[in-house]
């Protein structure tokens, strides 16, 4: 076996190889792209000879993502994605500095790989689709956190100037683009006061709402009522603060709305697909970010459980002594943990045996957030057996160790 820490950089990789008994064998620094692989093959073919396996080879690296790490699972490497707050703990026992360098991270990462190697999690060799669905679920996400954002400043920026429109625009929800369109149009209290009814009425028309002429009055009204007075120039700053947001956020719909049909299709196209949405509280977009984040390599998760430690739904005991408690997992991948309680609430509406086992939870005295995560904690072993056995989730099986499912059911 050869041992290999790969320090990298946006424009370079600081490579060292170490063999089975810690002894280093070589060091370079090659170059990002393809020019940087054929060195690294070389390098490492040079001394492990011919005889060496590519699955003799392992590379340690601080990313998961990108061509060099794609070209390297190809080529047949074992991948070990180290978490840099592990590599960074690894390197306290070389010195307690806090020096940091990628010839050194090269250095920790061939020693890393080489002692704990079997630790460290292998990055899964997923289909060309799973990481189609990845890339524009991931964006089709960050659009939608981008729009949280964009929109907590312009309530922010309307509660110190205009918070009449708080109020006369809850009817549409301000994220909306047809709130968004009245409030470019009239971001002052004074311009909000003259919108006319069928000028309201228009713009609601345009997008389909219903009960137009109920809106438009209930709007116009709204907008009508008195506002506390601030200084002229003041009011134009946070109007013109104001449109500037809304314009960003009427962009940030169109966009989310074009992604979100990228990911529908592109998790349709997965032959997984039909199992995923088969589970209940499944939709498209949440279905799909399963196989994004989880991936669909076979031999990822050797259990149900190390599929669900991934997830973060199962909880973490910490026993030392006396002292025994359960906690829940927070070192966890964020947009899975995202997705997984959402399918969790809307289970419990469509699946007798997930509502019987959320029950049941609340019964030991669970929380509101316990409960959910325990649920959801347990689809992810159900959809584990799934993929596992490729059969369609069926509601008998899933619950019939937890329960007995009414003849109806």
């Amino acid at each position: 076996m050869l041992f290999t820490g790969d320090g990298w950089a946006e424009d370079h990789h600081d490579i060292e190889v170490r063999d089975a008994t810690g002894r280093r064998l070589g060091t370079a620094r090659l170059p990002e792209g393809v020019e940087g692989i054929a060195k690294l093959h070389a390098l490492v073919a040079r001394h492990g000879g011919e005889d060496l396996e590519p699955g003799q080879a392992a590379v340690g690296i601080e990313t998961d993502r990108g061509p060099w790490v794609q070209a390297l699972i190809a080529a047949g490497y074992r991948i070990c994605a180290v978490n840099p707050r592990q590599a960074a703990r690894f390197k306290e026992r070389y010195g307690t500095s806090g020096a940091k360098s990628d010839k050194g991270d090269a250095h920790a990462l061939a020693d890393m790989v080489r002692i704990d190697g079997d630790q460290l999690r292998p990055v899964a060799g997923d289909s060309g689709q799973a990481q189609a669905i990845k890339v524009v679920a991931r964006a089709h996400q960050t659009l939608i956190w981008e729009r949280t954002r964009a929109f907590q400043r312009l309530r922010n920026t309307l509660r110190e100037y205009f918070p009449g429109a708080l109020n006369a625009y809850a009817g549409l929800a301000l994220t909306s683009t047809d709130a968004l369109e009245l409030l470019v149009r009239a971001p002052t209290p004074e311009t909000a006061a003259k919108l006319t009814k069928p000028q309201i009425t228009a713009v609601l028309a345009r997008h389909r709402r219903r009960n137009r002429d109920q809106r438009a009055a209930a709007i116009q009204a709204g907008l009508r009522e008195p506002q506390p007075a601030i200084a002229a120039p003041a009011a134009a700053a946070h109007a013109a603060a104001a449109t500037a947001h809304a314009n960003l956020l009427i962009a940030l719909n169109e966009q989310t709305a074009a992604l979100e049909e990228q990911v529908s299709a592109h998790f349709l196209a997965h032959p997984d697909a039909e199992i995923h949405l088969s589970m209940p509280g499944t939709g498209e977009i949440t279905g799909a970010r399963v196989p994004a984040e989880s991936g669909d390599d076979p031999t990822r998760y050797t259990s149900a459980k190390a599929r669900k430690n991934y997830a973060g739904t199962s909880p973490i005991t910490r026993a030392s002594g006396r002292t025994h408690a359960v906690h829940a997992r927070h070192a966890r991948n964020d947009r899975l943990a995202d997705a997984l309680p959402k399918q969790a609430f809307s289970a419990i509406n469509t699946s007798p045996g997930a509502r019987r086992y959320y029950d049941k939870q609340r019964a030991r005295d669970a929380g509101y957030n316990p409960a959910p995560r325990q649920l959801g904690n347990r689809l992810v072993g159900i959809l584990h057996g799934c993929l596992k056995t490729r059969t369609l989730y069926d509601e008998a099986t899933a619950w019939s160790h937890h329960a007995t499912l009414p003849a109806a059911a």
